[in-house]
């Protein structure tokens, strides 16, 4: 049974019915907000059982609080930055293909026809096709775009979703670790349970989008992550034992 019937724009700017769902392979939102997680649990977590295995409690949240704005800033002006310019080049591929489009109009077609005939189908086919998506100067361009870039300039991502969602979900993986802290709980340990709690989740999380085993997402982020703590926490205590 199909799973899902929706309608989206097809590469000529037709409707497109779809019988199944897919998930979003372009980046976007989800892809910033999901590193945004991962990089704000990550290393706020090792940066606590760095600053944790020789510092006081007090130390540990002023650094969990620093560690969280910075990366958050950090991370929503990387990926705006990033989205924007990704963007800005699309924008400009559109304007040379419209150069293209309208000084050499012949020369295009038969470039369409012959990527069209890549794809399979006859000369007189692609033929007929090229003729019919080339009346709409915008719906060849688009086209050309899809096929020749792998790009679709009707569906750029938001550099502020983009930019936003990265801040959030970093503050929010980020202050996972801190809750016992900010609790009355002065306990490294129980910050780096509740930070492997939420990589596990995350990893979970992802997964869903990804259509992966749950638990092998989760305990392989997991893995990951206590790598890397256990890498700061042994720096800290070596720091420590050298400051004392």
């Amino acid at each position: 049974m199909p799973d899902s019937v929706g309608k989206s724009l097809s590469p000529t700017g037709l409707p497109h019915v779809s019988y199944h769902r897919h998930a979003d392979v372009t980046g976007g939102w989800l892809r910033a907000a999901t590193f945004g997680a991962m990089d704000g649990l990550v290393s706020n977590t090792a940066l606590i059982a760095g600053v944790g295995a020789s510092a006081s409690a007090q130390t540990v949240v002023l650094s969990g609080v620093a560690g969280l704005l910075a990366g958050a800033f950090s991370m929503a002006l990387g990926e705006y930055t990033s989205v924007t310019t990704a963007n800005e080049q699309v924008d400009s591929e559109v304007r040379v293909e419209q150069r293209s489009f309208r000084k050499n109009p012949t020369a295009e077609q038969a470039e369409l026809v012959a990527m069209l005939q890549e794809m399979g189908m006859t000369p007189e086919t692609a033929a007929k096709a090229t003729e019919e998506i080339h009346r709409d100067e915008n719906r060849a361009v688009n086209f050309h775009l899809v096929q020749e870039l792998g790009v679709d300039p009707r569906e750029k991502p938001s550099p502020w979703i983009a930019g936003g969602s990265s801040f959030v979900l970093f503050a929010i993986g980020a202050i996972i670790p801190l809750i016992p802290y900010l609790l009355g709980f002065e306990s490294l340990w129980a910050g780096l349970a509740c930070g492997g709690v939420g990589l596990l989740i995350a990893g979970g999380v992802a997964a869903k989008f990804t259509r992966k085993p749950v638990a092998i997402a989760g305990l392989r982020q997991l893995l990951f992550g206590a790598v890397a703590i256990a890498a700061t926490y042994a720096v800290g205590i070596l720091v420590g034992a050298v400051i004392t």
